[in-house]
């Protein structure tokens, strides 16, 4: 079997993913949606771009991306963050994915296209993309914000609602009638999060010495296998292989192994997921696009004006301001794999085919938007201040009012025929604070450095220098 030509083409959409990469990465755009144009112009149902390429040539490949994504996922999930601040974590968290979600199931069914269809639909408007919002907080530098700990606690419980959300879906996609046969698989489900989820919490230390080796190569080949049989696991179960590697990551996460081993897992990560986003690219059809545009559009708004409450509600939750609370929105709208993931699990599941153009291009309008609006979040919120009157401290006022008195006994005036400057409402006395002019600076960057280690190990495992470096040019271009 000859595949020099298939070779030489893959390659050259690689090389011009590379290309899209570099430009998108000076305006902050994320890789996921680039990957996914690339697909898109190589897909045969594109007829605009001189080349062309077969998805079928790259599906297996697919599939370790988005075993790997999911892997990664489970691999960084912190769970000394989760339990040690459950109970304010599942509020946060849970409220934020209750709006998203609930709405989401309305216009789901206001669509029309199936009950089943409206799940899958809730599930894509309900979840951000953890990806893109910790190198968001990374490369805005707003890990030292007040509200950045708030919103990498909205993560991580998406990361739970994430992992049980999909036992469910995988379930009612499958299209199983029996009410019996439905709650034994359910109950498999279950069983296999529950036991997943106690030994990542109790048995790290008796996972950490199975797995323990000094040969990187042996090392390297365990994790894979791990990563990939645990895979066909959760899909002989019933929870889909998205799940069973998320499982495994999350036992992994919890040994003392876990630097070792995202020293290899999030390479792999972003070649193979290269591989899944390029796949669902090639499997789009702009032709479709049409049959969508009216729900795509009303769910991009439905998601924003969402994530615009949600983030106040979870702000005024944890005692933040409006401002706090428009840097957290504008940080959770953005979406991304989780969306592309249902829509393939609903592709193979026989639903809805409108779902997939739905969700590709769903995902690629919301995934340029986000990050726009993080960018620009401090602009908007300063465009709404403008307009509030300001609240004068009572120094000043009673500043202006021996000025006014000053300039009427200067010109003649009695003082008595003295007008002061009406006193505009001044908070009550207890509430006025002058402002530190010393802040506590060793604090601050110990706080910065705590989240920092907190975002590398939601993302990539960034270096230290990479955290506190500001989002420039590279000086190759």
């Amino acid at each position: 079997m000859h595949l020099g030509e298939e070779l030489l083409v893959l390659g050259i959409l690689f090389l011009i993913a590379y290309a899209l990469g570099r430009v998108g990465k000076l305006i902050g755009l994320p890789s996921i949606p680039i990957y996914m144009l690339v697909g898109l112009l190589a897909s045969p149902h594109f007829h605009l771009f001189p080349i062309e390429f077969d998805s079928d040539y790259v599906e297996l490949i697919a599939i370790f991306g988005l075993i790997f994504l999911l892997f990664n996922l489970g691999l960084e999930f912190d769970q000394d963050e989760f339990f040690g601040n459950a109970g304010k974590l599942l509020i946060s968290g849970g409220s934020y994915i209750i709006v998203n979600m609930g709405v989401g199931f309305a216009f789901g069914f206001m669509v029309g296209w199936g009950t089943r269809e409206a799940l899958v639909i809730a599930g894509m408007t309900a979840t951000s993309s953890s990806a893109i919002v910790t190198k968001l907080l990374i490369e805005l530098r707003r890990l030292a914000n007040p509200e950045t700990p708030m919103i990498l606690g909205v993560t991580v419980v998406e990361d739970i609602f994430i992992a049980v959300y999909l036992a469910i879906v995988s379930v009612v996609i499958s299209g199983e009638t029996d009410f019996w046969a439905v709650v034994l698989k359910l109950v498999v489900a279950f069983a296999f999060l529950v036991v997943m989820f106690a030994v990542a919490r109790y048995g790290g230390r008796v996972v950490s010495r199975l797995i323990q080796t000094k040969d990187d190569e042996l090392f390297t080949i365990l994790i894979f296998g791990l990563a990939v049989a645990f895979g066909g696991i959760g899909e002989l179960l019933g929870v889909t292989d998205a799940i069973g590697a998320f499982l495994i990551g999350l036992a992994l996460g919890a040994t003392r192994y876990r630097a070792r081993i995202e020293a290899f897992a999030t390479p792999l990560r972003d070649v193979f997921g290269a591989f899944f986003f390029l796949s669902f690219g090639l499997a789009l059809d702009p032709s479709t696009f049409g049959d969508v545009l009216v729900p795509v559009a009303i769910a991009i708004g439905m998601t924003v004006v969402l994530n615009i409450a949600a983030g106040q509600f979870v702000a005024w939750l944890n005692g933040f301001g409006p401002q706090a609370g428009l840097n957290t929105a504008v940080i959770l709208v953005n979406r991304g794999e989780f969306a592309l993931i249902l829509a393939t699990l609903a592709a193979a599941g026989g639903l809805d085919p409108r779902l997939t153009p739905f969700a590709g291009l769903y995902v690629l309008v919301m995934a340029v938007i986000g990050p726009l609006l993080a960018v620009n979040s401090e602009r908007i919120g300063a465009l709404f201040r403008r307009r509030k009157p300001q609240v004068r401290h009572e120094l000043d006022i009673e500043r202006d009012r021996e000025l006014a008195l000053a300039e009427a006994i200067m010109a003649g005036e009695a003082p008595d025929d003295v007008v002061a400057p009406p006193a505009p409402p001044t908070p009550d006395a207890e509430s006025v604070v002058l402002e530190d002019t010393a802040p506590d600076v060793e604090s601050a960057l110990e706080r910065e450095a705590r989240l920092a280690e907190q975002a590398r190990s939601q993302s990539d495992r960034l270096t230290e220098d990479d955290v506190r470096r500001v989002r420039e040019v590279d000086p190759e271009y």
